[in-house]
């Protein structure tokens, strides 16, 4: 390498850290306890708007207080830790594969009309909906919005959080979602708690519609590998997609349990 070609690529590099740097220095910090929020705000509004968020969302951002709640909910999710067989009986699983069952019986035609379309038959969509929302009767009473950005802001899952908070700015942007939209604590929103990314990716339609929330999971799991009559129990072809709806290894488990009790095997 000449002195000339040297000097040119230490320049560069060094004008490449320092656009790093700066890029550091304008990027919202993150922080680990309620005193740094409204900072934090201030310097996300900034970029949102630079991403074309609008200004009457972005004072819907800014009027969000720290969910402490979500913060601690966060913190501590012991159960996924549990046994398959404690996981179920906090959970009532029993209660869920009754009522699924029973459910399955009086929607036959819905769950009929999704497997047709997406390949998913009724018993892990209705296994989904119990486990999630106890069949629509416990959505959440946070505020989305406060939730997502509170938990975008903590330093613990910054960069995933920031992802579905930007998704969830877009939302209201479009109308499909109200900054007054209450949900989980996460921010899950609808009969079976989906996240704005996925609302984003494959809801179709209100999910605080029982149809439209089934009909969203089913082409949220058939985007995620689901084949038409191919099994889902751990190690068969469709566990994949149960896997990629909740990472959970217990809850997944559950699921495909739930689901094969409801669709008529044990």
């Amino acid at each position: 390498m000449t002195k000339s070609k040297s000097f040119t690529t230490a320049k560069f590099l060094t004008l490449a850290m320092l656009a790093c740097l700066n890029s550091q220095a304008h990027a919202a910090q993150c922080g680990s306890t309620a005193a740094g929020y409204e900072g934090w705000k201030q310097q996300f509004a900034g970029e949102a708007r630079a991403k074309g968020i609008s200004a009457s969302t972005i004072s819907a951002l800014m009027a969000t207080h720290y969910a402490q709640a979500t913060i601690n909910a966060d913190r501590g999710q012991r159960s996924f830790s549990l046994s398959l067989d404690q996981f179920l009986a906090k959970r009532g699983g029993a209660a869920i594969v009754a009522r699924g069952r029973s459910l399955k019986q009086s929607q036959g035609a819905l769950f009929a009309s999704i497997q047709a379309r997406y390949g998913v038959p009724p018993g892990p969509l209705i296994a989904i909906w119990g486990m999630e929302t106890g069949f629509g009767s416990q959505r959440g009473n946070q505020n989305m919005l406060a939730s997502i950005a509170t938990l975008a802001y903590d330093c613990r899952r910054s960069a995933y959080f920031t992802e579905h908070l930007y998704a969830a700015l877009q939302l209201i942007d479009r109308g499909a979602l109200s900054p007054a939209q209450r949900g989980s604590m996460h921010g899950e929103v609808g009969q079976t708690q989906f996240m704005p990314k996925a609302i984003l990716a494959y809801g179709t339609g209100n999910l605080e519609n029982a149809a439209n929330a089934l009909t969203s999971t089913a082409n949220f799991l058939r985007a995620h590998g689901w084949r038409a009559g191919a099994g889902y129990q751990p190690g068969e072809p469709n566990f994949a997609a149960i896997q990629a709806w909740n990472a959970a290894g217990v809850y997944q488990k559950a699921i495909a349990l739930m689901g094969r009790q409801i669709d008529g095997g044990e």
